[in-house]
């Protein structure tokens, strides 16, 4: 194993990021090492590097991002007895406290004290990441590693997609970035009768076509309550999965669900806003359900069997794969829309 490795790393508290050399660290007791083979790249990272509010307030550089990756274990601490030296691995990057009213009542997800890895402490943006081994997910080997590398946003969409009842009903998806269009796919493999895509963006409306959707809208310029309605005969939705965080969609969503529907909220507005709560929730009846991450590993279980069993096809989503090293083009990328799911591997 080598002393040193490439890492990228948010050296100061200014816009930018860089590719540096940093000594590979040794797994302490209850700790893997494992070796990255494929990273992919989230908005969060994004926000990172541009240093946006967001990360002001939050990011101490500094710091190693990344928290979406695959790679195979290289080295464990004393202690650790779930995975070995060679095994093919991936993580849930959120490390909860064990502690607070959440991790002890089967709510770890939402923990109160919650550390991201990639976020809070180094993560997997280099050729080597340190891992606790609660948070290790041992992979099947019928999972590829730049599927294995995309876990944690398809962790969201299964949570999502499977926070209720789904096979045979009728679903739609505000917002078809990467975890919008990954719920697509998760919707239909797990029986949704039909699912309607909308967004803005045309390159995002065709891949949710390759995801599975039966149809897919432009709410600029189609009239999306009323296609829907129509499709629907005229009793609205079954499910809603809001990804958008955009507060039209979201007001466009609660229209189009139906009475006794249920809301599942994934996006995140960036700033409150408006919403009729008693024509769009009191008076329809509808479950309106917050989703935070995935579940300690209730979900973890459901991405492995959707995705060694073969269910899914994330292909569509990986609209590039570029060397770690090309890092500054990733984030230009996913800056100009072009990009979904970028996948870097460390040289």
């Amino acid at each position: 194993m080598p002393n040193t490795m490439q890492a990228v790393v948010k050296a100061e508290p200014a816009p930018g990021i860089e590719l540096r050399e940093v000594p590979v660290p040794a797994p302490a007791a209850g700790e893997v090492l494992v070796r990255v083979q494929a990273a992919s790249v989230c908005g969060t990272d994004l926000h990172i590097y541009e240093w946006d509010p967001w990360a002001k307030g939050r990011i101490h550089p500094p710091l190693i991002p990344g928290h979406e990756f695959s790679g195979a274990v290289a080295a464990v601490g004393r202690g650790v007895t779930t995975v070995r030296e060679g095994d093919l691995v991936s993580a849930e990057m959120h490390v909860a406290c064990g502690k607070c009213l959440q991790c002890r009542t089967g709510l770890a997800h939402v923990c109160q004290h919650v550390r991201i890895l990639g976020v809070d402490a180094d993560g997997a943006f280099a050729s080597y990441a340190i891992i606790p081994e609660s948070n290790i997910w041992k992979l099947p080997n019928a999972i590829p590693h730049d599927y294995a590398s995309l876990l944690d946003p398809l962790g969201n969409a299964v949570h999502t997609v499977l926070a209720g009842p789904i096979a045979a009903k009728s679903v739609a998806v505000t917002g078809c970035g990467a975890i919008g269009l990954m719920s697509i796919a998760v919707a239909k493999a797990c029986g949704a009768a039909r699912v309607y895509a909308i967004e803005v963006n045309a390159h995002r409306r065709a891949v949710a076509a390759q995801m599975g959707a039966d149809l897919a809208l432009d709410p600029n310029t189609d009239n999306v309550e009323s296609l829907v309605r129509e499709a629907t005969d005229g009793t609205g939705v079954d499910v809603l999965l809001e990804m958008s965080g955009h507060p039209e969609a979201m007001r466009l969503g609660f229209a189009l669900l139906r009475t006794g529907g249920r809301a599942s909220l994934l996006g995140i507005p960036s700033r409150p806003f408006e919403l009729d709560f008693a024509r769009d929730i009191i008076f329809k009846g509808a479950t309106v359900q917050g989703i935070n991450g995935r579940k300690m590993f209730e979900t973890w279980f459901q991405m492995e069997a959707l995705l060694a069993t073969g269910k899914l096809n994330l292909e569509p989503v990986i609209t590039h794969r570029l060397k770690l090293s090309e890092f500054k083009r990733a984030m230009e990328l996913l800056h100009s829309g072009d990009a979904i799911k970028v996948v870097m591997r460390p040289e």
